[in-house]
């Protein structure tokens, strides 16, 4: 029994000691990589790219921190039609502003919102081995259509992220709440799944 009761003592110190000081901050750089598509479009099929950036994150109570970031994002979607291969490229740098749960060491949940900025809308068509890029609003108009392309996007990130001797593993999704693309009033909105590794160093 003493022994038990020793051993639990020791885990619980342990357990203390590994959870990071309240009141403190820390900053995270990240990398990983976007499974992006977008939603009302029959056509649309994954997009793999680049999620890249850093988070800032302030540890508020020994269960709570707060975090907000500059992420590199590479989404849209792409597409298949007989012999014709499409790549709707709209990268975004997102700012997400989350709130993070600390369930257990090591464990949090992360919710929260998130703006981003369009840098970049391009389409990529080949066809027979033969590629050409135009922008997305210049490829809407040649097809006869006058879209409008947001600059602003909100979605609503969620997810889970474990760490490990300052290693952080994050799996997210990103839930589209803005009109990405919009052409006689229907919409796509964004839908993203993404997982990223990153190195936290307190500050």
């Amino acid at each position: 029994m003493k022994k038990n009761v020793l051993l639990m003592l020791i885990f619980v110190s342990l357990m203390a000691n590994a959870q990071t000081p309240v009141g403190t901050w820390s900053i995270q750089p990240k990398i990983g990589i976007n499974f992006a598509t977008m939603t009302n479009d029959d056509s649309a099929e994954t997009r793999v790219g680049l999620v890249a950036g850093a988070e800032l994150e302030y540890h508020a109570t020994p269960l709570l921190s707060i975090s907000g970031g500059a992420i590199y994002s590479q989404q849209g979607a792409d597409g298949n039609t007989n012999d014709i291969k499409g790549t709707i490229k709209m990268d975004y740098v997102n700012v997400p502003v989350l709130a993070i749960f600390h369930v257990v060491d090591g464990l949090s949940v992360k919710v929260g919102i998130q703006p981003g900025f369009l840098i970049n809308d391009k389409v990529k068509v080949s066809v027979n081995g033969v590629s050409a890029e135009v922008g997305l609003k210049e490829a809407y108009q040649a097809g006869g259509y006058n879209a409008d392309i947001a600059s602003v996007d909100f979605s609503i990130p969620f997810g889970v992220s474990y760490e490990y001797r300052r290693f952080q593993f994050d799996a997210r999704y990103n839930l589209g709440l803005g009109k990405a693309i919009s052409i006689f009033g229907e919409s796509t909105k964004h839908s993203v799944f993404q997982i990223t590794i990153g190195y936290k160093l307190s500050l």
